[in-house]
């Protein structure tokens, strides 16, 4: 998957969470970026940001959506002083098949993933090979 977020810090904690729970991760710094990311390693989910420089989260996935319908996507958002509801819900409009509003707890992500990934992409350890 892929996370793009400019806040070094929220990508960094999504990474973290979701490479625990079993998920690769792939990261971006703005939506441009992520874009070319999403372009390189064709990920199984995208969690964007909204609020972003260079290339905003709206038009980031109005832009997967349009390239790449099939994709599941993720919209987060702070909302900065306007608070997040209505960019949330805008991203539900333009196509994110699930929100979640900063800050986040690592449940709450874990869940919303499951919800679109039911499984990690990694390949998990079969009992006769785990350590013991």
């Amino acid at each position: 998957m892929v996370v793009i977020d400019d806040e070094k810090l929220v990508r960094l904690t999504l990474s973290r969470i979701l490479t625990r729970a079993g998920y690769r991760v792939a990261e971006a710094a703005d939506g441009e970026e992520g874009l070319g990311e999403v372009a390189r390693c064709r990920p199984d989910l995208v969690i964007c940001d909204i609020l972003m420089p260079t290339k905003e989260g709206i038009e980031t996935i109005r832009e997967l959506r349009r390239t790449l319908p099939d994709l599941p996507i993720m919209a987060i958002s702070g909302g900065g002083r306007l608070g997040s509801c209505d960019f949330l819900r805008h991203a539900e409009q333009f196509g994110a098949w699930a929100t979640l509003r900063k800050p986040f707890l690592a449940e709450e992500v874990i869940r919303t993933v499951g919800r679109l990934l039911p499984e990690p992409a990694l390949p998990s350890v079969s009992p006769a090979s785990a350590p013991a």
